[in-house]
């Protein structure tokens, strides 16, 4: 969904109402109590096939509509389907949406939906106490209860006392909802998630035309389903308009003046990284070629590129991670804008291909959309532990420039960034995302035509040297004095065959050669050139004034952890600390200015969600003794936990 965001503030919920004493009051709707709030944190959690992903979409897709700032926090099982009602077959969809921009998907939820006993017990420590807990009943069974250690109803024992609780029994509304439609109780209690989805519309004013849209067209070859669904949404609404438990609904403005003026649309990471290469394809004149095996979580990029065969867009499901990029590299040779994508058990297997590309130095984008390793993992949860992979795992010296986005919506401007080098300077480039960027959303601002960067290449077209007895011929490495790229020649141009394959190349004419000063000489030129791509300079977010103290604690990240250190150095400051951020998305190679911004610190505090990949890079390189801040149990930090290490390390 897209929406218009201007200056202008309008109503809240688009009509003529207003908020007089904590009561709405607007043509055809009660005068329920209605409080103002400036963000909240809502998670839905249940079974995996309780439809919550579903849900927490179509929430957010509405919010975006509406006009929040949002974030969003998908959590669900690696397996297809866990046994039901158990604690490791639990789903989860985390949104937290405001009037003011805001950078995670929230620490702590304001309000849990918990579908069944396991979505409660999984999810009730997140929760804070004088939190909303909003269960469904009908599955509080004794059995589903002791599925999961329960001995007695957390409903009836007083453990959940300090909440404020609305038992709801949405099983059994959603079936008395749907009486008229002949489908079993079974098949009707599917749509407790449109009912429960319906309920929280309804509690804090979000859109339903949207939803509704959507319900007719997911469903369009089964109108009964259909019917189905969107009375089950309708009850949901009606069931918050009328019940006494729900006293209260909640209005969110629209964040208004939180971003530029434009067309915004909801967007995730995975969706903006596809985006970002078909805009990257038309504005460097390529074909797009995507060779790919799927895995999670990148093989979204996967589904939707194939949905584009209108921009030029070819994608070929290779039979194995080696045949994709064996095939995207050839699509490089032929002078496409060639892509693959996976996770880190991937990479593994395409390291040889990529050591390739570097020895032919051809551009090509390898994407890896880093999950819980080693091995295979954690492959729903999220990492950044492939970044000493990107840099180093391949055998012999095989420079790779490596860039990752700091958000969702920047995964776009990544892969543009990523195209630009690969093609400027003839290179595979390595774009190190996440699961939690992959599958996470926020509002993202459709950029115009005119607000892309120029990536046309030009292709060799004739001989470019002269030997020593005139003659003209074509010389596949001799190199741009600039960029030390070599030319990109198209197959089957007369005059400019020429060798290829894994064997070192001879400097200037690319023959065979196993000369040891040739050899030196290339693998010096192929880092230089990797040590030469011009990348801005990184830069310092330090609010320090000629009449305030200056901040002594620089706190450096990389990709996804943008979001959650961003808001931790705003608590800290707006605790009256002075604390410095910087964010990198060049890794490799580093800005130019990295060395000198780091010494102007006494202390540096690295947070990563590995062992300190990045913290040992910059402790190499700079001889800085920057102290790392880990995690690595497949989930974001938390902008609270944030808060307090970096709290220590100021006072320390």
């Amino acid at each position: 969904m897209t929406s218009q965001v201007s200056s202008t503030t309008e109503q809240a919920d688009g009509t003529d109402s207003a908020v007089l004493g904590g009561q709405r009051t607007s043509a055809g709707q009660s005068s329920k109590d209605v409080r103002r709030v400036d963000r909240v944190i809502i998670r839905f959690a249940g079974d995996s096939g309780d439809g919550m992903q579903l849900t927490g979409d179509r929430f957010t897709s509405e919010t975006a509509s509406f006009g929040n700032d949002l974030s969003t926090l998908p959590n669900f099982p690696a397996e297809i389907r866990a046994p039901a009602g158990t604690l490791p077959g639990v789903s989860s969809f985390q949104l937290h949406f405001a009037d003011h921009d805001i950078l995670t998907p929230g620490d702590a939820p304001n309000v849990l939906v918990a579908m069944n006993p396991a979505a409660l017990k999984a999810n009730i420590a997140d929760v804070p106490r004088g939190a909303e807990v909003i269960v469904n009943t009908d599955e509080f069974t004794k059995r589903a209860m002791q599925k999961v250690g329960y001995a007695e109803s957390p409903l009836e024992d007083g453990s959940l006392d300090g909440y404020h609780v609305h038992p709801v029994p949405l099983t059994t509304l959603t079936v008395e909802a749907l009486k008229e439609f002949e489908l079993s109780r079974k098949d009707a209690g599917r749509s407790k998630n449109m009912f429960a989805l319906g309920l929280l519309s309804w509690m804090y004013h979000r859109p339903t035309e949207g939803t509704e849209k959507f319900l007719k067209a997911k469903f369009a070859k089964k109108p009964e389903i259909m019917k189905a669904n969107l009375a089950a949404f309708h009850a949901g609404w009606n069931f918050g308009e009328t019940t006494e438990d729900f006293a209260v609904s909640y209005e969110v403005a629209p964040a208004s003046t939180a971003f530029p003026t434009g067309t915004y649309r909801n967007i995730s990471g995975n969706l903006a990284l596809s985006y970002g290469l078909i805009a990257a394809s038309k504005q460097a004149d390529l074909p797009l070629y995507l060779g790919s095996y799927p895995i999670t979580p990148a093989s979204d990029i996967l589904h939707e590129l194939s949905k584009h065969k209108n921009f030029g867009v070819r994608t070929f499901q290779a039979e194995d991670e080696i045949a994709g990029i064996g095939a995207a590299l050839g699509a490089a040779f032929g002078g496409s804008l060639a892509v693959t994508t996976t996770s880190g058990p991937g990479v593994a297997l395409k390291s040889e291909t990529i050591g390739l590309a570097v020895s032919l130095e051809l551009p090509l984008l390898v994407i890896d959309i880093q999950r819980g390793g080693p091995s295979t993992g954690l492959p729903t949860k999220t990492e950044q532990a492939d970044l000493l992979q990107a840099m180093f795992g391949r055998n012999g010296e095989a420079p790779v420039p490596v860039v990752a986005p700091r958000t969702p919506a920047d995964c776009f401007e990544a892969a543009l960034e990523a195209a630009r080098i690969a093609v400027t300077y003839r290179t595979p480039v390595m774009l190190l995302s996440d699961g939690y960027l992959a599958n996470g959303s926020e509002p993202w601002r459709i950029p115009e035509v005119d607000e892309l960067p120029d990536l046309r290449v030009q292709f060799a077209s004739g001989p470019n040297h002269t030997t020593e007895d005139g003659a003209e011929v074509y010389w596949p490495y001799k190199r741009d004095p600039q960029t030390l790229a070599r030319p990109w020649a198209i197959p089957g141009t007369p005059g400019l065959e020429h060798r290829i394959g894994g064997i070192e190349k001879q400097d200037g004419t690319g023959n065979i050669s196993y000369d040891p000063a040739n050899h030196d000489f290339m693998v010096r030129t192929r880092q230089a050139k990797i040590d030469g791509i011009d990348v801005p300079d990184i830069e310092v977010d330090d609010p320090t004034g000629p009449d305030e103290k200056s901040a002594r604690t620089l706190v450096l990240g990389w990709g996804s952890t943008y979001g959650p250190i961003t808001a931790a150095v705003r608590r800290l400051r707006t605790a009256g600390e002075h604390i410095a951020q910087a964010h990198l998305r060049h890794l490799n190679p580093f800005p130019r200015n990295l060395g000198e911004v780091l010494k102007r610190y006494d202390q540096v505090v690295i947070p990563e969600m590995n062992l300190g990949q990045l913290a040992t890079l910059v402790r190499a390189k700079y001889l800085v003794d920057a102290q790392s801040y880990n995690q690595v149990n497949g989930m974001p930090f938390k902008a609270e936990q944030l808060a307090t290490a970096l709290k220590e390390a100021i006072d320390g």
